[in-house]
C-alpha cells in the first residue's frame, strides 16, 4: 500500500513538474529572500577595510569579481564587536590558514563602517577583509537583511562565481569548521 502511494505521488509530481505547474518555492530567510544555489552568486562592490603589513588595516574596495578563481565564503554578519560576531571571526581567522590551502578567501559584511572594521579587525587580529552596507542594499540582495542590521548568514561561492552552499542557522562556536568541511566536501 506504501509502496503504491509512493508511486502514485512520484508519478503525479513528476507529471506537475513537466507541464511548469509545480516549481520549486523561492528559498527564504529571517532576513528575506535567498539567492538559488548552484546560479551566479548576486554581483556586489563595496568598500571596506583589507589586512596590511604591521596588523593594520587599509581601506578597500572589492567586489564579487575579485574573487574570480577561488573560492569564497561571504559571511554576513550584524555587528562589529558583538559576542556573537567576535566567536565567528575568531573561527574564521584559526581557520583561515586552512580556508587558503583549499584555494578560498574569507569575506566579512556587516552594515558597520570602515573605521569600525578597522578597529574590529586590529583588536581581533583578523586577517581577511571586512566589507560595509551600511544601506543594506548587498546584504538584501542575499537575503540577510533586517535594518538597520545584517542577518549572520554565509554563502559559499565557487570560483565561477556560482552559489555552491549557504547557512542561516549558524552557530558562530562551531560555524567555521562547519563551513571548511563543507568547502573540502564540494571539492572532492
Amino acid at each position: 500500500m506504501l509502496r503504491r502511494h509512493l508511486l502514485r505521488l512520484a508519478i503525479t509530481g513528476a507529471g506537475f513538474l513537466a507541464t511548469g505547474l509545480l516549481r520549486p518555492a523561492a528559498a527564504r530567510a529571517l532576513g528575506g529572500t535567498l539567492p538559488a544555489l548552484d546560479q551566479p552568486a548576486p554581483a556586489f562592490r563595496l568598500a571596506g577595510v583589507v589586512p596590511a603589513d604591521g596588523g593594520k588595516a587599509e581601506a578597500a574596495e572589492l567586489g564579487l569579481e575579485d574573487f574570480r578563481g577561488q573560492w569564497l565564503v561571504l559571511y554576513f554578519y550584524p555587528r562589529d564587536f558583538t559576542s556573537g560576531c567576535t566567536l565567528e571571526a575568531r573561527g574564521f581567522q584559526r581557520d583561515l590558514a586552512r580556508f587558503r590551502a583549499a584555494g578560498a578567501a574569507v569575506v566579512g559584511v556587516s552594515a558597520d563602517d570602515a573605521e569600525s572594521h578597522s578597529e574590529f579587525c586590529g583588536s581581533e587580529g583578523l586577517a581577511f577583509p571586512l566589507l560595509s552596507d551600511p544601506g543594506g542594499r548587498v546584504s538584501a540582495r542575499y537575503g540577510s537583511w533586517i535594518a538597520p542590521f545584517s542577518q549572520r548568514h554565509t554563502f559559499l561561492i565557487d570560483p565561477q562565481g556560482v552559489l555552491r552552499q549557504r547557512w542561516v542557522a549558524v552557530r558562530p562556536s562551531l560555524h567555521s569548521a562547519e563551513v571548511l568541511t563543507a568547502l573540502e566536501a564540494l571539492q572532492v
